[in-house]
């Protein structure tokens, strides 16, 4: 399953890019869908019971605030693009290594460092962008 998700994100990305058919609205729904999907796998850990539900809440939390950082900082024009050491592709790769080799609880606690890791990375860079910045309304 997280296999397939990751391996879905990346084609569809992709065959938009080539075809030139992207668009702020794909885009949007791409970013969305890919909470969606990573909620999704995190409650399939949850109810599979691979990890303590504390550190699985922790984890999925630190993993949408980096998602989260990313867009706030976009939107208030601080480019994070490749900033941090665990972006979505390197928390999935971790997961699906983790899978094939029967490790789930360990990838998750991986995740939660990588997670939380690249969200205090993002949020050092933006705040300091914007320290740097003349003030304006929000």
């Amino acid at each position: 399953m997280v296999l397939l998700a990751g391996l879905f994100d990346i084609i569809d990305g992709a065959v938009a890019r080539s075809t030139g058919r992207t668009s702020r609205r794909g885009a949007f729904l791409d970013s969305t869908l890919d909470r969606v999907a990573e909620v999704v796998i995190f409650a399939g850990i949850l109810v599979g019971g691979y990890v303590s539900p504390f550190i699985l809440l922790l984890a999925l939390s630190f993993s949408l605030l980096v998602s989260y950082t990313r867009a706030k900082g976009d939107a208030l024009g601080v480019d994070l693009a490749g900033v941090g050491i665990g972006e979505r592709s390197e928390r999935l790769v971790v997961l699906i290594v983790a899978s094939f080799l029967g490790l789930i609880g360990l990838g998750v606690l991986v995740i939660l460092v990588l997670a939380l890791v690249t969200f205090l990375q993002r949020t050092i860079k933006v705040s300091s962008a914007l320290g740097r910045a003349k003030s304006a309304p929000v």
